[in-house]
């Protein structure tokens, strides 16, 4: 019988209890985070997950954004890659005669932007799964549309988006969007195409907040 080396059982042990670390660390992610912000002014709690952008607290440029953002009471808003919902959500607060559609390609932003809406009974709001306006019901239209643009989307994408955000805007409508700074110059040039006007609202460090106007004058 060969002798046993303890050596090895002190291995399991010390393997069987990173097993554990590791499996309780994930079940640690797996559950939801809350956060509560202040947005214009209106509390909100939010519920996010790993996966979302900025899951534990609102971004600076979209902060930036909602500083800046000039909203009608009655404007029928879009928010566009809505995420858990700041952006869509706090458009909806500030616009209560209106309705506000958030959109998001990834299912799981689209629960929990709802989730959200719910929770924060915020009723004039609801997400729906959209590659952009894809999916978005032809006959919507739209005062206000915003969005805080990643610098990922690529160029072929980001012109597609604001040409579909023209389409789909009522005269005057505005389109707001945040991006980093370093993308402004490409973003006036692709807004200036597409709508034939161009509004620098604020520049930071990082981030510009741009804004275009649907004129038909």
């Amino acid at each position: 019988m060969t002798p046993g080396h303890p050596h090895h059982n002190d291995d399991r042990y010390a393997r069987d209890r990173y097993t554990e670390d590791w499996r309780r660390e994930v079940e640690r992610y797996r559950r939801d985070i809350v956060f509560e912000s202040t947005l214009r002014g209106f509390p909100f709690r939010f519920t996010s997950t790993w996966g979302l952008f900025s899951p534990r607290e609102v971004d600076l440029g979209t902060d930036m954004l909602l500083q800046e953002v000039e909203v009608i009471p009655s404007d029928d808003c879009l928010d566009l890659g809505a995420g858990y919902g700041p952006i869509g959500l706090t458009l909806a607060r500030l616009a209560p005669q209106g309705e506000t559609l958030m959109v998001d390609r990834d299912f799981v932003a689209v629960e929990y932007a709802n989730r959200n809406a719910e929770a924060n009974r915020v009723p004039n709001a609801r997400a729906m799964l959209s590659n952009g306006f894809a999916d978005v019901p032809e006959d919507r239209r739209f005062d206000l549309v915003a969005t805080n643009l990643p610098a990922k989307v690529g160029n072929e994408m980001t012109t597609i988006l604001f040409a579909d955000a023209y389409d789909r805007m009522r005269a005057d409508g505005r389109f707001y969007l945040v991006t980093l700074s370093g993308m402004r110059k490409y973003i006036q040039r692709t807004l200036e195409e597409i709508f034939g006007n161009y509004e620098k609202v604020r520049q930071g460090r990082q981030h510009t907040v741009h804004l275009a106007v649907r004129d038909e004058r």
